[in-house]
């Protein structure tokens, strides 16, 4: 039992790691998108007065260049070596909130479940 909750912990964090890292490098394209189209609706609103004319251009773009980058780029290996480095440096972030589940704290669940049941079936 307590191998199994240790398996299940590392592989826990694991993919919190890779959904932090995912996260992360979501916003730098983000981030990206952000400030170019606001300073081509800044410059296009100035010139043209008309912003909406490179609006579609921009994210169009950046779509492409992220579906690129996922699918032929190094984005998975990035993606992974951020998470390898979470886990590493920022391990605090992995933790779960009242630490990792005992078995005495699985027992005390399933014990107040099944009165709960036997409470509700009289």
């Amino acid at each position: 039992m307590e191998r199994q909750m240790v398996m299940q912990d590392q592989m826990r964090e694991r993919q919190m790691a890779m959904q932090v890292a995912w996260s992360r490098e979501f916003l730098k394209y983000y981030g990206t998108f952000f400030a170019l189209t606001t300073v081509g609706l800044t410059v296009g609103a100035i010139k043209r007065r008309n912003p909406f004319l490179l609006a579609p251009i921009v994210p169009l773009g950046f779509t492409m260049a992220y579906n690129v980058d996922s699918a032929y780029g190094t984005l998975i290996y990035r993606v992974r070596g951020e998470a390898e480095s979470i886990m590493t440096s920022d391990h605090d972030r992995l933790d779960l909130p009242h630490g990792t589940p005992t078995f005495e704290s699985i027992e005390k669940a399933r014990r107040a479940r099944s009165s709960l049941a036997s409470f509700l079936e009289k």
